[in-house]
This record gives structure tokens, sequence and C-alpha cells, in this order.
């Protein structure tokens, strides 16, 4: 397998956190973590307000998920069907919808296919659950799907848009679940994300090297190495040398976790 990496995360500015967390804890009263949980914890210090922001989940309310849908240029209408299939691919065991709508402005999800020469918007991401309504890209994006054509193979649209569905629906990157971390060799991955990514050693740290499981509304048992949200980390930067194979479709877990989160 190629080494690639599904999409790179959007980072909020650090002055945006508490607003996000806020605007999400809103939305879904349940978005709230548990603090006290967390103080009963070895050597936990209650966080302060940016730290606490971060522990904030960004999911829909549990009584399901309806999002509009638009694109940013004009995309045959046989592309814009096959995305939204992928997106609603979800809703196989979720309360989980994805609507187009001509309403381009006032659409939840703005879809970007437009290529870009600034590594900080290139590629394919999506800002996390909520954030959408808050948070855009330089083309008033909240998901890009660079250069996606119907002549981008299959495999891509069940790789990529799914996963980035996912992140709209709130669902973290499970490669940065502890179990996974504990993988990574830091020095390595801190040179090979650097070469990659043009990623600061801080942000490195930020976006592969800090488990992020706790900042789950819920979570399942255990890690899963091949979740769609779980992108292909090579062996070249492991432990073991052993890669994390990632997820080329939404796996049993996956739809199991949706199911939880967006019951029907």
């Amino acid at each position: 397998m190629a080494e690639l990496i599904t999409c790179t995360p959007r980072i909020l500015p650090p002055g945006e956190v508490v607003a996000a967390a806020d605007a999400a804890v809103r939305i879904n009263p349940m978005n709230q973590p548990n603090l006290e949980a967390f103080a009963a914890m070895p050597g936990f210090a209650l966080p302060d307000l940016a730290r606490a922001a971060i522990l904030v989940s960004k999911y829909w309310g549990l009584g399901g998920v309806k999002l509009t849908v638009a694109f940013l240029d004009n995309p045959s209408n046989e592309l814009r069907s096959k995305i939204l299939s992928h997106l609603n691919a979800w809703n196989k065991t979720a309360n989980i919808e994805f609507v187009e709508t001509a309403q381009v402005e006032d659409a939840q999800v703005r879809i970007n296919r437009e290529r870009t020469n600034d590594p900080m918007w290139a590629g394919f991401w999506s800002f996390l659950g909520t954030d959408i309504l808050k948070f855009a890209g330089p083309n008033n994006q909240t998901m890009n799907l660079e250069a996606f054509t119907m002549h981008t193979p299959d495999s891509e649209f069940f790789r990529v848009v799914r996963h980035e569905a996912g992140h709209t629906l709130g669902f973290i990157h499970e490669h940065m679940r502890q179990e996974l971390v504990n993988k990574i060799d830091r020095e390595k991955a801190i040179s090979h994300f650097g070469r990659l990514t043009g990623w600061t050693p801080e942000q490195v740290v930020q976006q592969v090297l800090t488990p992020l499981e706790s900042s789950s509304l819920r979570g399942t048992a255990f890690a899963d190495p091949n979740s769609i949200m779980a992108y292909h980390v090579p062996g070249s930067i492991t432990i073991d040398g052993q890669p994390i194979i990632g997820g080329l479709d939404i796996d049993e877990s996956d739809y199991n976790f949706a199911a939880l989160i967006y019951p029907k």
C-alpha cells in the first residue's frame, strides 16, 4: 500500500477553540466531557478552559442528523449523485442523511473540488462535526475533495468520501487512539510528517502523537486499525515495523459505532 494519509486534519485557530466547544455543547449537551470522571485518573490535573475545550466532542444530537449539502463549483449531476451516495453510506445503520440543496451559501456542508497551491487547504479534509457551522476554508468549504471527478477510481470514493463524511459527523481519527498511538515511533513520526505535510514537531505531536480517545463521547472497546477513520501509517515509523493498515471502507465496527451515536 502506498504511504499516504487519507486527509489532513483542520487545526482550529487557538483563539477559536473555546467558542467552537461552546457551540458544540449548545447543539448537543452530551458533547460536554465529564471532567469529574477524568479527575479520578492518577496524575490528572483539572485543565484550564482552553484545554477543557479540546475534550469537548463535536457530535450532532441523538435525534439523528440531517445535513444540507452544496457544491462550490458546478459538477455534473452524475458526480453529485455519486458523492452524495457515499456520504449517505453511513445511514445503513444510523439516523443520518445528507441532502443536496441549491442554496449554496446556506448549506451546512459545502464541498470544494478546486485545486489549491496552499498545502494548508489542499487535498482531502473536513471540519469536525458541529465545527462546520462555524468554520470554513478559503473557498468557503467545510469539506475538500480536491480534483475528484467521475474519472477518480471508485476505491477513492469509498476510502476518501466516506472518511470525510465521518469527520463531518464528528468522528475523530481512529489511529489517534491510545492503543495505536503507542505503536508509533515519536522521532520517526515527527520527521516523516514534517516531510510529508510540512508540519512542525508541535503539530505532529498534536495531530498524530496525542491520543484523542478521551475526547470521544463514546468509544468502541478496542481501537480498530481497519476503521474507515484510521489512515495508513507506514511501518517505517512504527516501533515494531508493522504498518497501521487503515480502512478502505466503512467496516462493521464503524457501522456499530455510528448506530450508537445516531440511533435510528
